[in-house]
C-alpha cells in the first residue's frame, strides 16, 4: 500500500488505541500483530476494527472517518453464483430402443453389446457407430 505520508499510519493508530481501551481482546490483539507483520488487514478485518473503535470514545472523529474511507475504496469481493448444474450427455432413447431391439433378436451380438456398454456407461456414440447401429436395425427388419 502507497501513502501519502508514511509517517502518518491511521490504522495503526486506531489499533494501539483500542488495544490500550480494551488490552484483553484478542481479537485486536490478533489484528495488531497480523498488520505488522503482513503489512495490512483485509476489508472484513478493517470493518471489524471500525466496528471496535467505534466504542471507544477516545479515539478522534477524524481517525474513525478516515478509517472508513480506507474500508470504502477497498474493493468488495463476493462469490459468484454457482451455474446450474446440467448434464453434458442425455441419453437418446431412440438409439437405446434399437440396441435393446437387435440384443433382442441376438443377444449375443458382440459389437452392439459394445454400443450398449458404451450407452450404459453415458458415453456418446459417434456418427460412424449410430450408422452401423441403423445398419444392423434395417438387416434386422429385412430379416423378418
Amino acid at each position: 500500500m502507497k501513502r501519502i505520508r508514511p509517517d502518518v499510519d491511521i490504522i495503526k493508530d486506531i489499533l494501539e488505541a483500542v488495544l490500550a481501551a480494551r488490552p484483553d481482546s484478542a481479537f485486536t490483539q490478533s489484528l495488531l500483530f497480523q498488520y505488522q507483520e503482513r503489512g495490512g488487514l483485509s476489508k472484513k478485518q478493517l470493518q471489524g476494527l471500525y466496528g471496535k473503535a467505534s466504542k471507544v470514545s477516545r479515539i478522534p472523529p477524524a481517525k474513525l472517518a478516515t478509517l472508513e474511507a480506507i474500508i470504502l475504496k477497498r474493493p468488495t469481493r463476493e462469490k459468484s453464483v454457482l451455474p446450474e448444474i446440467t448434464p453434458l450427455y442425455t441419453k437418446d432413447e431412440g438409439t437405446g430402443k434399437r440396441i435393446d431391439a437387435i440384443l433382442a433378436r441376438y443377444p449375443g451380438h458382440k459389437r452392439v453389446l459394445f454400443f450398449k456398454s458404451k450407452f450404459d456407461n453415458n458415453e456418446q456414440l459417434n456418427a460412424a457407430e449410430l450408422t452401423e447401429l441403423q445398419r444392423f436395425e434395417k438387416l434386422l427388419a429385412a430379416k423378418s
